[in-house]
């Protein structure tokens, strides 16, 4: 992950330039959240920790929530070579669990990335339905 200095903020991107909002290992045993968003309510951020940490202790690996270009919220999971115990199947069968399960946390979040981060209008988004 790159870490580069915006004045205040250090903005956490990962190789293709997607700021990572928050993610869990299960190979360390570790939680990140992106600190660039502690000012989200805190029921969000630990509705957001829970997701990735039960992610991680189900199906093991990496579990990543991280804000598209556009402001898209997109959940990845990845796991090492090595881990055989890793089922890719059960993985993309629990995210698109999460996918449906929280849907409305995942639109808020979107809105809230593009109208706080990338500076849209707030009332084309609502009007949008949040989403293009």
């Amino acid at each position: 992950m790159e870490e580069k200095k915006r004045g205040e903020q250090t903005d956490r991107r990962d190789e293709a330039g997607r700021v990572v909002l928050c993610g869990a290992n299960s190979y360390e045993q570790k939680y990140f959240f992106n600190p660039d968003f502690k000012k989200l309510p805190q029921s969000v951020q630990d509705e957001l920790h829970i997701i990735c940490v039960l992610f991680t202790e189900e199906a093991g690996g990496i579990f990543t929530v991280l804000f598209e270009a556009d402001g898209g919220v997109t959940l990845e999971t990845q796991a090492s070579e090595e881990d055989y115990l890793y089922d890719e199947v059960s993985a993309g069968l629990l995210l698109g669990e999460i996918r449906r399960k929280r849907k409305e946390l995942l639109e808020s979040l979107s809105l809230y990335y593009r109208a706080a981060v990338l500076k849209e209008n707030v009332g084309d988004l609502l009007e949008d339905g949040g989403d293009e």
